[in-house]
């Protein structure tokens, strides 16, 4: 339901390229690699990397790019993005994410400490760079951790 109701306020389009904040088994990475054109996908548990990688691969997905790295810091290489969603809490919006993103883009996030209520949001980054963040419902995700 969650990764339904996160890929639809994506707004993505078959042109599309994402960043996608922590792989974990790859079911939101696939979603998103059938509905834009290129997803890159940063994980920090490489175990994690290694499997879904490799499950992916194996399904035939040839459109992503998972990536063993501090999803707090994107991945600056495939910037700037037409979209960005992260499947982990951030306590505070993070910016360098945010930097990341193409003006008329859109990130998707849970926004929160854990164990408190989180908020999923969207933030809309306009032409000039500014960006304005809007709040959709209630929700505990796990939080976002750092290398």
């Amino acid at each position: 339901y969650i990764v339904a109701i996160m890929t639809d306020m994506l707004q993505l389009t078959p042109e599309s390229t994402v960043l996608e904040i922590g792989t974990g088994c790859g079911y939101q990475t696939a979603i998103l690699s059938q509905l834009a054109k290129h997803v890159h996908s940063v994980e920090i548990v490489e175990d994690l990397v290694k499997t879904a990688s490799a499950r992916l691969k194996r399904l035939g997905y040839r459109n992503i790019h998972i990536i063993h790295g501090d999803g707090q810091q994107g991945w600056a290489p495939g910037a700037p993005y037409d979209a960005i969603i992260a499947t982990a809490a951030a306590r505070k919006t993070p910016t360098k994410l945010l930097d990341q993103l193409k003006p008329g883009g859109r990130m998707v996030l849970p926004l929160g400490a854990p164990g408190m209520t989180q908020s999923l949001v969207w933030l809309d980054k306009d032409e000039d760079g500014h960006w304005r963040e809007h709040c959709h419902l209630p929700v505990a995700f796990v939080p976002m951790t750092s290398l």
